[in-house]
């Protein structure tokens, strides 16, 4: 056992979104998604791509907002592994730099996947923006998010208070962005889903039948935090 504490929180994806975490001591959260659901970032408010309510109905899809940016994120079961890290304010792996606070949270991720046999690489320059960013998180890279031949793997958004950090982690198992773009109405539908295409990839396509089991991931995970004060 390492000095993290691992909860699984309960309730819909909303109630834990909106949450305020403690605190107190570094800690992971591992969320289980049961139902569709589609997760706009804060900044999201322009009125750009607005979801297409009647598309949100007919495929039992909720919505919802979190409270750190970026851009949307689709939470369907079997095709994301959702881990939240929160850390305290003063910890030793605390970076008062936001461009710099995810770094070593991506290099976990990047040891994690290198242990599947994959090349992963850690972005660790400033936010590169895509034509479909602001709308869908995977199509740019932020500090400390992973990729793997060039395509996101891992997304990590953050909220800072004055209390610590807290780090929402996105990787995804399946990457098949039609359904964001019918959500979204991002057109011509076609062309934005073959450019979504080339901007992610899951972990099903890179490593076919030996995918991990998102327990086997999270384990992993958690087993590769970093340990001590």
């Amino acid at each position: 056992m390492n000095d993290w504490e691992c909860d699984r929180p309960l309730g819909d994806v909303a109630e834990r979104l909106l949450r305020d975490p403690r605190f107190a001591t570094r800690r992971v959260l591992i969320h289980e998604v049961d139902h569709p659901t589609l997760v706009l970032g804060s900044a999201k408010r322009d009125g750009r791509w607005v979801p297409d309510e009647g598309r949100l109905r007919a495929t039992g899809c909720n919505l919802v907002r979190r409270r750190s940016g970026g851009g949307g994120v689709l939470l369907r079961p079997g095709h994301v592994l959702w881990v939240d890290v929160i850390l305290p304010r003063g910890d030793d792996l605390w970076d008062e730099d936001v461009a710099r606070s995810g770094l070593w949270l991506g290099d976990v991720w990047a040891a994690v996947l290198g242990g599947l046999g994959l090349d992963a690489e850690v972005h660790r320059g400033h936010l590169v923006e895509g034509v479909w960013s602001d709308a869908v998180c995977f199509a740019g890279c932020g500090p400390g998010e992973v990729s793997v031949g060039g395509r996101k793997l891992v997304g990590i958004s953050q909220r800072r208070t004055r209390e610590g950090a807290w780090f929402q982690c996105a990787v995804l198992l399946e990457w098949r962005p039609r359904e964001m773009v019918d959500l979204l109405g991002l057109e011509p539908v076609d062309q934005v889903t073959a450019e979504l295409e080339a901007c992610a990839v899951g972990l099903a396509d890179l490593l076919a039948l030996d995918t991990p089991d998102p327990a086997e991931l999270v384990a992993a995970f958690v087993a590769a935090l970093p340990t001590g004060d």
